[in-house]
């Protein structure tokens, strides 16, 4: 148990901060943004269990030599009044955090969610008095507006892709469609759950690095998955002019309808209501992925992907392992 939760510790540390710092500034992402997803969802899982794990395990280490003995120890202190006096004042305390950071995610967590299921709610309201369906088919409605803005907005059965009239009258037709199987492919492949994961992560612990270089990359890698459906049917070249052409929209009256709908937009990287993105990411992102389109590199080897994603079930099975297996490490 001591061990564990040095060993835990050093975990947490590492995934706080070199490695997202290092996974953010390289280029394979760009290359295979699924296998990047995986392992940002899993540097994010890991590290939350190894931190809370690590002051969780050092906690109980004087009153069991497993979590499992630890833990029923503890709850006959709690539910039984037995004495206390095994446990120092260090043991309290990081026993104590333990418990704060635990409930504190999971309060961030839920409480980003109502935000953004209200925002999306009072968005609904108002495109069912100013939007109107769209002849590009069920699903997508059209609003007055003169600037390029193009966003989806989540909810199921009910999910809607929003269209301007002014992007409407920019694209040509190939170039349209490359916007609505982008906006469709957030859609069906639920980003925005990964979009509300990550901005309740950051909002919860905004001083870690991990969390703000995870969301941004989070955005962009998005952008990317979506982008590869739409070239699938569509060429570079249509996809190109179409981010352009979003992209070159009024940000403000584009940033609104986003902040409104709490969904993935084309051109503004993904903006979530809760996540905070700034229009400097959000060009950034834009940027990346027209650089990526533009000089286009080959997706990573078989053989790495693979070792990357085992790699993503090493990190998850390692805190567990640490955690959960009885006397692993004395």
């Amino acid at each position: 148990m001591f061990w564990a939760s040095y060993l835990l510790a050093v975990l947490a540390i590492v995934l706080a901060w070199p490695v997202p710092i290092l996974l953010s500034r390289a280029q394979w992402p760009a290359r295979s943004p699924f296998t990047a997803m995986v392992l940002w969802q899993a540097i994010a899982l890991a590290g939350g269990l190894s931190m809370i794990g690590a002051m969780l395990v050092y906690g109980l280490e004087p009153i069991g030599d497993n979590l499992l003995a630890g833990l029923r120890s503890l709850a006959g202190m709690v539910l039984y009044n037995a004495p206390t006096t095994a446990l120092g004042f260090w043991h309290i305390f990081a026993l104590s955090a333990a418990a704060l950071l635990t409930a504190h995610l999971v309060f961030t967590l839920l409480l980003t969610y109502y935000k953004i299921e209200r925002q999306r709610r009072r968005h609904r309201e108002l495109l069912a008095l100013l939007a109107s369906p769209s002849a590009e088919g069920a699903g997508t409605l059209v609003i007055n507006h003169d600037s390029p803005v193009a966003y989806c907005l989540p909810g199921g059965a009910r999910s809607v892709t929003v269209l301007s009239d002014g992007l409407m009258a920019a694209l040509e037709p190939a170039e349209l469609r490359a916007v609505l199987i982008h906006e469709n492919a957030h859609l069906s492949q639920r980003h925005h759950l990964l979009l509300w994961a990550f901005a309740a992560w950051r909002q919860a612990l905004p001083w870690l690095p991990t969390t703000r270089l995870a969301q941004e990359s989070v955005n962009s890698l998005i952008e990317m998955l979506a982008d590869d459906v739409a070239l699938r049917t569509e060429s570079k070249a249509t996809l190109i002019k179409a981010i352009a052409i979003v992209a070159s929209g009024s940000p403000g009256a584009a940033r609104d309808a986003e902040l409104q709908s709490g969904g993935p937009g084309l051109a503004l990287a993904g903006i979530d209501s809760a996540a905070g993105t700034s229009g400097s990411d959000s060009a950034r992102t834009t940027a990346s992925r027209v650089s990526r389109l533009l000089s286009p590199q080959p997706q990573l080897p078989s053989p790495v992907r693979s070792l990357v994603l085992a790699s993503c079930v090493l990190l998850l099975a390692l805190p567990t392992a640490l955690l959960v297996v009885p006397g692993l490490l004395g």
